[in-house]
């Protein structure tokens, strides 16, 4: 797939899933909006405007002017500060006035993004602060599309209304968390050299990939199959994301070999921030 291929086919993933959201969250009661989710912290209300306030970041929209409490636990650093910042402002609006943002932010940003001048190789910041790093902007578009599936999901579950585990993002989001296995396994697990770790994952997106510690303790991941690994987990798509995305407790995970270290690996398998 070439780089302007990946933008498309981002945008669509993208577009696919924010919809999605949309289409989840109008019809909802004014008390369905304040169940919890297994984001710390965080309700309906908050992941979605959490999803409304990235989007209007990368639109350039100003920072809220908001006085964020001192006292909320699960806001542990200066990060999770200014993530929570537009959330909490956001929390005594109403459905309709959330269920109206969210659709009016996709209407720009979807028109930001057929607009667009950037080449794909252009770097962009991400919408972190001033700070921020830069990446290429297909990679920027790939992050977004993984973000707001992962939060669709994390909305899903909430309201036990599962569904597009299978979609366009969701392929996007087993990429990126596959490319984030290696470092899980080989060095916050402290894999030793020569290991090799199988993942069998079953469900909508099912797949097979081998994680293997070399010589200098550097991992790598693969799509060949080990005979006789010295760790095999097998588990299903949704397990997988939740482990891979630090969401709560996950479902069975089934374990063959070296129960100690498939332990470890489990400990630390989470992958994002």
């Amino acid at each position: 797939m070439t780089d302007n291929q990946t933008v498309q086919a981002c945008t669509e993933a993208w577009t696919q899933s924010i919809e999605s959201i949309v289409e989840l969250v109008a019809p909802l009661p004014e008390n369905s909006w304040n169940r919890a989710t297994e984001c710390p912290g965080w309700s309906v209300r908050d992941v979605v405007s959490h999803v409304i306030a990235v989007e209007s970041e990368l639109l350039g929209d100003p920072r809220p002017i908001h006085s964020l409490p001192r006292d909320l636990r699960h806001v542990t650093s200066e990060f999770a500060r200014y993530i929570e910042l537009p959330v909490d402002k956001r929390r005594c609006h109403t459905a309709p006035e959330m269920v109206g943002e969210l659709e009016y932010t996709i209407i720009r940003r979807s028109r930001a993004l057929r607009n667009a001048k950037q080449t794909p190789d252009e770097l962009v910041p991400l919408p972190l602060g001033q700070d921020a790093p830069k990446v290429p902007y297909h990679q920027l578009l790939k992050t977004r599309a993984f973000d707001v599936w992962v939060h669709e999901q994390d909305l899903r579950r909430a309201l036990d209304t599962p569904g597009n585990l299978d979609s366009p993002a969701a392929q996007i989001a087993r990429d990126l968390l596959l490319s984030g296995l290696p470092k899980a396994v080989a060095h916050a697990a402290g894999a030793p050299a020569g290991t090799t770790l199988v993942v069998d994952v079953t469900g909508p997106l099912e797949f097979l990939r081998t994680v293997r510690v070399d010589a200098s303790g550097r991992g790598s991941v693969d799509e060949s199959i080990s005979l006789a690994p010295d760790v095999q987990l097998t588990m299903d798509w949704e397990t997988y994301v939740r482990l891979a995305c630090g969401r709560g407790r996950p479902g069975p995970v089934t374990i063959d070999g070296d129960k100690e270290l498939a332990d470890r690996v489990l400990a630390n398998f989470s992958v994002t921030p």
